[in-house]
């Protein structure tokens, strides 16, 4: 459908792809992963046809269409919700009966989180997470060959990435995406393509398969990298030392050019998986740091919520989650005394907060560096780890002496974050902490806060971020706070009943309007029984090709591994050269081997 044809990038001579390739299959769904800064927004870019490369090709099929859901994007103001979106069905008004594109376009834009009576809403009064959902309602109604997706999930909240989740996975467009929400794309994506130091690695199985798979490549990068060091420093070594000998001259030059003739190494060296962040240890406090009755809040007319009544024990670690403006953020404010509410809200003894809102950038001090922001607040041993702690939040090597103040907004939240990771306190809140994080970092922060040994109230939409991290979930919604027991899994799973229910109970209070909409779920259900089935055939098809297609190519590598293997037999072909190809066809075996497995399950 579209092929990347050795494909490079420069920004100011500086290279950010290098002649890179790869194909996207019809209905292939694709997570592009890689640190923030390697290249993924600019490959989507190019893909999209707002970037030309600077060398290579990308072909596409005849009449072949692409949606493009940018991270930023302007937005037109003068329509409401319904007429913005409308727009698309008059621009196919030829492809799509216009009774049906307003069912589907009712049911996208409520999927998107969106209540009926946004629908006449001007778009002005939106937030720009709000506009950004519009903006994706108006690609996914126009059904293109392929869709390139930007941190779809940055403003969406969790039963809204839910629902985007499931329509993707039906959808019969290709997708490739990124994102940095490791459960979405997890179930979402059957291939994962890295893009690293300029090049891609491409995987065909998702993103947790591919995170066991690159840290053995990772490894065999190292090592191999190692060597040639090693190599390169005994050449030069040996050249040094016997430049000027007259019986060593020969030696010497061929040492010379077979350095001019190697092939240079690149491996990721910075590796933060092992790194072991901890909370410095938290004062003690009361047993209760937090309790909340029968809690009000009113902008106006309007009602946050009301009669909220819950209390959080000493060690408990707890998630607010919920629709976007059912009043988690406020809630949070209303517990750091910056908004006015009305009846009880009462902090612990001895309770010292640690606060991380979404504009904590905004507090900085905008003329230190980014080194000096940390030293400033660490103590202790913690004081040796500081360029540790940096690399593992994108500040590695010349970042770190950055000025606060030529730093983006993503760059400032990062290290408003470090900097509360550093500063002791008993009661953490934390508002939206992964918004501007890449998934290592986000592992660097979970660890640190399983461990962190007070009390966390965390507001994320992350369910993976969330998932093993907290006990307790506080749902927001309709103007209440419901309590559930249980990790962020069990309240999903629950919630899902509890609609279900609704549903129920809608119908039985409805009969005539049960048996309409009886009627046509169970069209629907045939329908998509039958597609599900089509679907499934073609899949298996496709599967045991691409079986046929890496057992052949296991056949050949094993076929070359041999050949290797009798060649290193001598020991005039025991070069550094041929032990590198030698390791690289066996990485590259396991690695179909690997394929096998996953697609024979």
């Amino acid at each position: 459908m579209l092929t990347v044809d050795h494909l490079s990038m420069e920004f100011a001579s500086r290279p950010v792809l290098d002649d890179i390739s790869f194909l996207i299959n019809r209905k292939e769904r694709i997570a592009l992963v890689g640190k923030n800064g390697a290249g993924k927004t600019t490959l989507l870019r190019l893909i999209a046809g707002e970037y030309q490369p600077t060398s290579g090709r990308i072909s596409r099929e005849t009449d072949m269409t692409i949606g493009y859901l940018p991270q930023v994007m302007l937005f037109h103001d003068n329509r409401t919700l319904r007429e913005e979106v409308m727009t698309v069905h008059q621009q196919m008004a030829d492809t799509q009966d216009e009774a049906r594109f307003i069912a589907e376009m009712d049911r996208t834009i409520i999927g998107l989180g969106f209540e009926r009576k946004d629908f006449d809403r001007p778009c002005s009064e939106f937030s720009g997470g709000w506009r950004m959902r519009i903006e994706l309602a108006k690609i996914l109604l126009r059904h293109p060959d392929l869709l390139l997706l930007d941190e779809p999930t940055n403003h969406l909240d969790i039963e809204s990435i839910q629902w985007l989740e499931d329509f993707l996975k039906t959808s019969p467009s290709a997708v490739l995406m990124v994102s940095h929400d490791r459960a979405f794309i997890d179930n979402v994506c059957g291939r994962t393509i890295e893009i690293t130091l300029g090049r891609i690695y491409d995987y065909n199985v998702n993103y947790s398969r591919f995170v066991e798979l690159r840290k053995e490549r990772h490894e065999q990068q190292v090592r191999a990298y190692m060597n040639q060091q090693k190599m390169i420093q005994d050449t030069e070594e040996f050249i040094e030392r016997f430049r000027y000998k007259a019986t060593k001259a020969v030696q010497v030059q061929s040492r010379i050019k077979q350095l001019e003739k190697l092939e240079r190494l690149e491996v990721d060296l910075e590796d933060t998986s092992r790194l072991n962040l901890r909370f410095p240890p938290a004062p003690r406090s009361g047993d209760f740091p937090l309790i909340v009755e029968d809690l009000r809040k009113d902008f106006g007319e309007h009602n946050v919520f009301h009669d909220v009544t819950f209390t959080i024990r000493r060690g408990e670690k707890v998630a607010f989650v919920g629709k976007n403006g059912e009043g988690k953020t406020t809630l949070v404010k209303c517990i750091m005394n910056q908004l006015d509410y009305l009846c009880s809200l009462k902090i612990g003894h001895n309770v010292k907060i640690g606060y991380f809102a979404q504009n904590q950038a905004a507090l900085l001090d905008e003329n230190l560096t980014v080194f000096e922001t940390i030293d400033y607040v660490a103590v202790g041993d913690i004081r040796t780890k500081i360029r540790d702690i940096l690399g593992a939040f994108m500040f590695g090597g010349e970042a770190s002496d950055k000025k606060v103040k030529v730093l983006s907004g993503g760059e400032r939240s990062r290290l408003a974050m470090i900097r509360l990771l550093l500063e002791p306190c008993n009661l953490l809140i934390l508002d939206e902490p992964t918004n501007h994080l890449d998934m290592q970092s986000k592992d660097v922060l979970k660890a640190a806060l399983k461990d962190f040994d007070g009390t966390l109230i965390c507001v994320s939409h992350d369910r993976d971020f969330l998932n093993g991290l907290v006990s307790k979930v506080y749902e927001f919604g309709g103007g209440r706070v419901k309590e559930h027991l249980g990790g962020i899994y069990d309240f999903l799973r629950t919630k899902k009943l509890t609609n279900l229910e609704a549903i129920g109970y809608e119908s039985a209070t409805n009969p005539r309007q049960y048996s309409r909409s009886n009627a046509n779920r169970e069209l629907t259900t045939s329908a998509q029984d039958y597609a599900a089935q089509k679907a499934a055939a073609a899949e298996k098809r496709k599967k045991e090709k691409q079986i046929a297609e890496v057992e052949a190519a296991i056949a050949a590598l094993e076929t070359q591994q041999a050949e290797m293997e009798q060649m290193l037999a001598s020991p005039e072909n025991q070069t550094q050269e041929n032990f590198q190809r030698y390791e690289s066809i066996k990485h590259q075996i396991e690695q179909k081997l690997y394929e096998w497995e996953i697609l024979s399950e």
